[in-house]
């Protein structure tokens, strides 16, 4: 091999070498944000499961960044079986959709008033399933215009950045572009709570306490889909 084909096949290869570096970098540019939820609670009050806090990040100005490891799904699913709606809660990005298949042996009408978007699939029995989208980032809760007890919850998020909750709060959101966000936490029994200014540089961030203040909870019955008691006599007959 003549002197010009080895200096140009060791250019090239100096060049696929800062290529993979190049790439390997902006791998791990993307950084992990973690903490913990800490819930507040009245004292003597049950203690709540915090697997169903939801925690994530929104983009404050302009991020460039790659496609998140556990992005928050555009489509997901609640089911109804033995009068419950499961799972209890559910996340999807804003402008996905829900899928409720029916698998209980009689009629549910799922509905919510939520004003981020209101809507009512009507009545529908076993076998059935019917889809509800979420145009806008919001709490959802939706509820059975059957069955007063059944609750559960859908939390449109305006991101990708979601983070996995474990029981003791702790959190973490994977795959985060550095840059400056706002950070959302909620749970059933506080509602909602925003940190605003969460700067994430390319080493991450972890030790984040984010308190939840629960003390105000008290659970009681809500509206059916009119804004009317449910009857008081009214039996599981579907």
């Amino acid at each position: 091999m003549s002197s010009e084909r080895r200096s140009l096949a060791r250019a090239a290869l100096t060049l696929a070498i800062a290529l993979v570096a190049g790439a390997a970098g902006t791998a791990r540019a993307q950084a992990n944000v973690s903490g913990q939820i800490v819930l507040v609670e009245r004292q003597g009050a049950e203690p709540s499961d915090l697997r169903s806090a939801v925690v994530y990040l929104e983009p404050v100005g302009k991020i460039v960044r790659t496609a998140s490891a556990s992005p928050a799904p555009r489509e997901a699913s609640i089911a109804m079986t033995q009068r419950e709606f499961v799972p209890h809660v559910r996340v999807v990005q804003a402008g996905g959709s829900v899928s409720f298949p029916n698998q209980d042996p009689f009629s549910h009408n799922v509905f919510s008033n939520a004003e981020a978007g209101p809507f009512d699939l009507g009545l529908y029995r076993r076998g059935v399933s019917k889809v509800a989208t979420f145009a806008r980032p919001g709490i959802y809760p939706v509820y059975c215009n059957i069955h007063s007890r059944m609750v559960s919850f859908v939390i449109a998020v305006p991101s990708s950045n979601v983070g996995v909750v474990g029981t003791d709060g702790r959190f973490m959101i994977p795959d985060v572009a550095p840059g400056t966000y706002q950070l959302t936490a909620w749970h059933e029994r506080a509602g909602t709570h925003v940190v605003k200014d969460v700067v994430v540089p390319p080493s991450g961030v972890s030790g984040l306490r984010i308190v939840l203040d629960a003390r105000a909870y008290v659970p009681g019955p809500h509206l059916n889909k009119f804004g009317l008691p449910y009857a008081a006599t009214r039996g599981d007959r579907y």
